[in-house]
């Protein structure tokens, strides 16, 4: 397949250049800047082309949630995925028990998805190693320690990525980071109580990012930075969630303003409710309401979002003055550096997985198609 007449964005440069694509095997295999024609072409006409986006924290959509989702259902996600415009995906799995866990796993490794459906370029646990005192919609009775012979499951060793976020302050003698480093997982610092002090150690001692920077941790205070000022003064990748609710639009831009492209990385943290109406829902068998798109559980408490990654890119753009250029970084390269997919997704580059959007021509940022390795989606 050849896509023609596109203005391809380059992730290196920011810019978008005239140039077509050249697809085989599911795979961009050429870049060619002469006029091409066939049957199997897709002419552009001008448009942006975009690289798919990348969500490497989400725990569900379309009714569904990754802890408990069976294979036929795994594909209605995947495809649900595809279809908002994300087409690389790290489920994520929130706490249950360790054997459910473990089992959820196993069924993200075994996925293979089907043309049109997004692609699942690994694993994000993100429960059971978390601080109770900051446990947000995690039932505390899944909580527990960081134990580093729980990691020597065979599951986790045939991930295609492994991302683990956990309360690393925890990790007293660093055993469960050394274990993680043998993997070849990563690590990010979350739902955790760490002061500034034990956040820098956390990054000595290997974590690449902060998950969901700002929440479930303690606030920004003049007498104590804590998690959150060593997420944003450092060099560590920081998750943000710019939905408006997660972060308001002016501390967003403060973060933003510290973090720029170069290392904040737009997740949803979205949940079973995503694409679907108001209603009663769950995360990890934890009730949740979702009312005006909000998801909380009965005490308030926010309970993961239902926010599409695409969302979450034009609210950087409108929040922070950010060009898209700089926006789509945090949404496509940045997510896959930070979990270690950058070689196969992320970017539109010769070798990587053949996954785009085309922009609609209104000047808007609206998907006119979403192409995954190859496949346009109907």
């Amino acid at each position: 397949m050849i896509i023609k007449n596109g203005l391809v964005f380059n992730s290196e440069t920011l810019r978008f250049d005239a140039k077509n694509i050249a697809v085989e095997n599911g795979v961009i295999s050429d870049f060619l800047y002469k006029n091409v024609n066939g049957d199997d072409v897709i002419d552009a006409k001008g448009a942006r082309i975009i690289p798919g986006l990348v969500d490497i924290h989400t725990h569900g959509r379309a009714g569904y949630d990754f802890d408990g989702a069976s294979e036929s259902e795994l594909h209605t996600l995947a495809r649900s995925y595809a279809m908002s415009g994300v087409t690389c995906v790290m489920p994520t799995i929130a706490s249950v028990p360790l054997s459910q866990m473990l089992s959820a796993t196993d069924r993200v490794n075994r996925f293979s998805p089907a043309d049109g459906e997004a692609s699942f370029c690994g694993v994000h646990f993100e429960g059971r190693y978390l601080n109770p005192k900051k446990k947000g919609a995690h039932a505390e009775e899944f909580l527990a320690p960081l134990d580093a012979s729980e990691l020597d499951a065979e599951v986790f060793r045939m991930c295609r990525a492994f991302h683990v976020s956990a309360a690393y302050e925890l990790d007293g003698d660093g055993s469960f980071m050394r274990k993680l480093h043998e993997l070849g997982a990563t690590a990010s610092l979350a739902h955790t109580m760490a002061t500034y002090e034990e956040a820098k150690l956390a990054e000595e001692r290997g974590i690449v990012a902060y998950t969901h920077t700002f929440n479930a941790m303690p606030p920004l205070h003049h007498r104590d930075g804590g998690a959150v000022c060593a997420a944003l003064e450092g060099d560590k990748f920081a998750e943000f969630i710019c939905d408006g609710v997660h972060i308001s639009p002016e501390m967003m831009r403060f973060a933003y303003r510290l973090t720029t492209h170069k290392r904040a990385v737009l997740v949803t943290d979205s949940i079973e409710a995503t694409d679907c109406a108001d209603g009663d829902y769950s995360i990890a068998g934890c009730a949740v309401t979702v009312k005006n798109g909000r998801a909380t559980l009965a005490d308030g408490t926010l309970a993961g979002s239902t926010l599409n990654l695409l969302d979450a890119v034009k609210n950087l753009m409108s929040f922070c003055s950010a060009p898209l250029s700089h926006a789509l970084i945090c949404a496509t390269a940045n997510p896959c550096r930070t979990v270690g997919v950058y070689d196969k997704y992320g970017s539109i580059d010769i070798g990587k997985s053949a996954d785009m959007i085309i922009l609609q021509k209104t000047g808007e940022i609206a998907v006119d198609k979403v192409i995954v390795r190859g496949t346009v989606i109907d």
